[in-house]
């Protein structure tokens, strides 16, 4: 989605998930610690959690590993000053090997979204354009070469983004990158088996694991006070371990500039044959049947995006 002015019109449980369950920064010690010894305050019950959890929060992108049957929702919203993104993206994925869909919607122009669909086992992948890249093709879906093969969920549109955001937890939780390793603030146990781990991901992790790409005139405006200062993570595990919702937010101010961000991605039932559409017919359909031509496309598209 582009970057408008703010007035203007893409296991069984684990015995760590167990020791999850029974820790908050205001709990009684379990697990190594001794019974009846309070869990340390402040920046050692940070170093507390942050150990305990390391593994735990690095395992997380793995559950993406697979074909596990997954219907979700992203909301993406981010504000520069007056410029903002706010963009909601429902992904499917079912089958094995899996059929994927993601619909990438504009919360702030009706007219302008990209859903794309790979059928299992399709040597293309479809392209259904909003009204606001119509110039793009004749017809409102193209097709494009299906080359991503064998590669996990993290590589498809409609996962990017919950990877990279739990890859910037990892990169803070591990070996003290971000906040001397204090990045874990606490994990809290919630009805049904469910735990609640909460973090502080700086914005430098953010930016370097590219959960939000910000145009070079956007970017070049972070200064390093502004890189430092934490984003607000909550992450929800159900009694399994299984990753069931995950939230970033803040709001940093440096410079004369306030950025906002606030993203949340979260489950959203299961997934049925009812919720792919139809594989459009070829005559609906440009195909886009070499590099250069799906190279000369995506071109046009950020021209577009970038206006």
């Amino acid at each position: 989605m582009s970057w408008e002015p703010i007035l203007a019109r893409p296991r069984a449980r684990t015995r760590l998930t167990a020791l999850l369950a029974c820790l908050s920064l205001a709990a009684t010690a379990c697990g190594s610690a001794k019974a009846g010894t309070a869990v340390p305050n402040g920046d050692e019950a940070a170093a507390y959690v942050s150990a305990k959890f390391a593994d735990k929060l690095k395992s997380l992108a793995g559950q993406f590993n697979g074909n596990a049957a997954r219907k979700s929702v992203q909301d993406t919203f981010a504000r520069f000053d007056s410029r903002k993104i706010n963009s909601t993206i429902t992904a499917i994925q079912l089958g094995d090997p899996p059929a994927r869909l993601s619909k990438n919607h504009s919360n702030l122009d009706s007219n302008e979204y990209l859903d794309s669909y790979h059928p299992a086992n399709s040597p293309v992948e479809y392209l259904l354009l909003g009204p606001v890249y119509a110039s793009l093709a004749p017809t409102h879906w193209v097709s494009t070469p299906y080359t991503a093969g064998d590669l996990n969920e993290c590589y498809w549109s409609g996962a990017q983004d919950v990877c990279k955001m739990l890859q910037a937890v990892s990169d803070s939780i591990d070996g003290g990158k971000v906040d001397g390793g204090k990045a874990a603030k606490s994990a809290n146990s919630l009805p049904g088996g469910a735990v609640e781990l909460t973090a502080e991901v700086t914005l430098s992790a953010f930016l370097d694991n590219r959960v939000i790409v910000f145009p070079d005139s956007i970017s070049s405006q972070f200064d390093a006070s502004m890189k430092s200062r934490p984003l607000q993570t909550k992450i929800t595990l159900d009694a399994d371990g299984k990753l069931t919702d995950l939230k970033m937010s803040g709001r940093i101010d440096g410079d004369g500039h306030q950025l906002e961000i606030n993203i949340h991605y979260r489950l959203d039932g299961v997934p049925t044959d009812n919720d792919l559409p139809k594989v459009p017919a070829a005559s609906e359909v440009t195909a886009l049947t070499d590099s250069a031509a799906v190279s000369d496309f995506y071109a046009r598209m950020g021209e577009l995006q970038g206006r």
